[in-house]
């Protein structure tokens, strides 16, 4: 497979989005002719009877409306991809983006809010507010440690599902590549250990759901340090992940790598080294997913001696791309039913994924995003 490494992507980014003025819009369901009787049903008069049937049967909007298949994305802009706070105006392209995606792999409709508020009961009560125009809600670019508390209220609060696609769906993709990447170095990921640098939202999701599929040997590093039992300068969101951590050793992420049979990379370029790769366990498992500068370059990790590296690039093999996760995610949550997205249904959906990859190789851990069977498998365990 070829790599294009050479394409300027900020160049034709600029000249797609200026010569169609964005990505998305909106298209009609009934693509016959609306005549004058039809007119009326859709709208004056007809329509107050569907108005009144909502009314008295409030779950009957998923029947009569879009809302069966509209999902709300909604950010605060407050962690723009990797480019921080730009600003509401700034993040809309990146939720049309979102939104582009939801419609192009699960024909799932999906519209961009971007929010001029940042505290989080003000995004709560915003996002409470406009919710019933929506079967769902994927929350986007909300900065840790607020989006932990303003997706939980959300997901108590409302009867549709929500959804932080920056922590959940990276943990799901994160768990299926590990999960075929096991296969080619023939370990237990159970009996591994992992060192994660990077503590913010996907890397506290990440580090919860490879517990919930019984890995606890695992290490977490943030800018300051191993998150230890010696540390007293956490706060209270990496004082609740330490739970899912061992805490037994400090220092910095060259003292947590000794023996690390997997390395996983949310944080920032170049802070991984061959010389930490030569500490690592025989054929270790390097997931460098800072974007769009990883923790360490695939031909760097190779020659180091990584045998499975994997990026957030489409340009190297392995990439690992929340779009394998969230359309289909969402797609069975409407399909189905389902009201709340639980860890169950994140471990089946990382399971489902794993499984489309018959035989996994050191280039090949994780399915395309364009193979057609990822959406209907991830959706198929969404009930």
């Amino acid at each position: 497979m070829a790599y294009n490494i050479n394409m300027d992507y900020n160049k034709l980014a600029l000249e797609l989005h200026q010569k169609y003025k964005g990505k998305i819009t909106t298209a009609l369901r009934d693509n016959g002719e609306i005549d004058r009787d039809k007119l009326s049903a859709y709208y004056s008069p007809g329509v107050g009877a569907v108005s009144q049937a909502i009314a008295e049967n409030p779950a009957d909007l998923p029947k009569y409306t879009w809302t069966n298949n509209l999902v709300g994305v909604i950010s605060d802009s407050s962690a723009i991809l990797g480019l921080g706070d730009l600003g509401p105006k700034a993040a809309m392209p990146v939720m049309e983006g979102k939104a582009l995606l939801f419609k192009h792999f699960a024909n799932v409709d999906a519209v961009p809010i971007v929010l001029d508020v940042h505290e989080p009961e003000e995004i709560i009560a915003a996002v409470k507010a406009i919710a019933p125009s929506f079967g769902a809600i994927n929350l986007e670019d909300i900065a840790a440690p607020k989006c932990f508390e303003i997706e939980e209220r959300l997901k108590a609060e409302l009867d549709i599902p929500v959804f932080h696609d920056d922590q959940h769906g990276t943990a799901v993709v994160v768990l299926a590549g590990l999960i075929n990447s096991m296969k080619v170095v023939d370990k237990n990921l159970a009996d591994c250990k992992v060192v994660m640098i990077g503590a913010g939202a996907a890397g506290t999701a990440i580090a919860k759901l490879l517990y919930a599929y019984s890995v606890h040997n695992i290490y977490a590093v943030d800018s300051r340090g191993i998150i230890s039992d010696e540390r007293d300068d956490l706060n209270a969101e990496k004082t609740a992940l330490k739970q899912y951590l061992r805490t037994d050793i400090s220092g910095s992420l060259n003292d947590a790598i000794t023996d690390a049979d997997i390395f996983i990379g949310v944080s920032k370029p170049g802070l991984l080294t061959p010389e930490m790769v030569a500490k690592m366990a025989r054929n270790p498992v390097v997931f460098a997913l800072a974007n769009p500068v990883p923790e360490i370059m695939p031909d760097i990790a190779k020659e180091a001696g990584v045998a499975v590296i994997a990026t957030g690039r489409s340009d190297f093999p392995n990439q690992i791309n929340n779009s394998l996760a969230f359309p289909g995610i969402f797609r069975g949550a409407l399909d189905h039913g389902v009201k709340k997205i639980t860890d169950e249904h994140k471990l089946a959906a990382a399971e489902a994924l794993a499984a489309l990859v018959e035989y996994p190789t050191a280039d090949e851990v994780i399915p395309s995003p364009f193979d057609e069977r990822v959406v209907p498998a991830v959706a198929d365990v969404i009930r």
